[in-house]
């Protein structure tokens, strides 16, 4: 059976192939760890291999790795990718280095009132329900510019981008349709005015046609830990 170090160069691998197949420098694009479920000892481990962002689906899990890493604090970026709840925005403004899941402007509101002043901005990504799929969260496309321009005004949050969960497909033509979509709506984000960089999506199976789409976090945890 494959290491943890084993699975991570694998994954590098790809997505080196995948920036040069789409013509991208391989630094454009950044491996974010889905480490749920995983114990702090295999975040450990995947940290020892060299990498420096972890995804956190749940916060309550996220915050006790957090803190069961303390150590690594300061060389560990947190990511929450997972909903978040509004009687969890507290925790999570001052414990995460990034929010990928920003639904509501509610969420944002609530995480920039209450993102303690000696932290750095908290780093936010509105997700989008690229596909349209009634199960999933996220704005519909058309909310998104309107969330976008509020979001990006408030104090001690940083809005960065986008984020989409699309709906999973086999075929890599077809993978790449609502990559496409979340980069073209970036860009006319960027072109309106808001300086945004971050499109985050792409995960184990569709890494390759995010890239080639624009990713510039790929969110992988299947590849890296094995399926759960």
């Amino acid at each position: 059976m494959a290491t943890i170090v084993q699975n991570i160069q694998e994954v590098h691998r790809r997505m080196a192939r995948a920036c040069a197949t789409a013509d991208r420098p391989v630094q454009s694009v950044t491996l974010l760890v889905v480490s749920k479920t995983q114990s702090a000892d295999r975040v450990r481990a995947a940290f020892e291999a060299g990498e420096r962002c972890f995804g956190e689906n749940y916060v309550q899990e996220g915050i006790d790795k957090i803190a069961a890493l303390a150590d690594l604090r300061e060389q560990i970026q947190w990511h929450l990718i997972g909903p978040l709840q509004s009687n969890k925005t507290r925790i999570v403004a001052e414990s995460f280095d990034w929010v990928h899941t920003i639904d509501r402007l509610k969420i944002a509101q609530r995480l920039s009132e209450q993102r303690p002043p000696h932290l750095p901005p908290l780093q936010l990504c509105l997700q989008v329900n690229i596909s349209g799929e009634a199960s999933k969260s996220g704005l519909a496309v058309d909310e998104v510019p309107g969330i976008a321009r509020a979001v990006a005004v408030l104090p001690r949050v940083e809005l960065r981008g986008l984020m989409a969960i699309p709906e999973p497909a086999t075929d890599p033509a077809a993978q790449r349709v609502p990559h496409r979509r979340l980069r073209e709506l970036l860009t006319n984000l960027q072109r309106a005015g808001l300086d945004l960089d971050t499109l985050s999506m792409g995960m184990t199976n569709d890494l390759e046609a995010a890239i080639a789409e624009g990713a510039s976090l790929v969110r992988v945890g299947t590849a890296i830990f094995g399926a759960r």
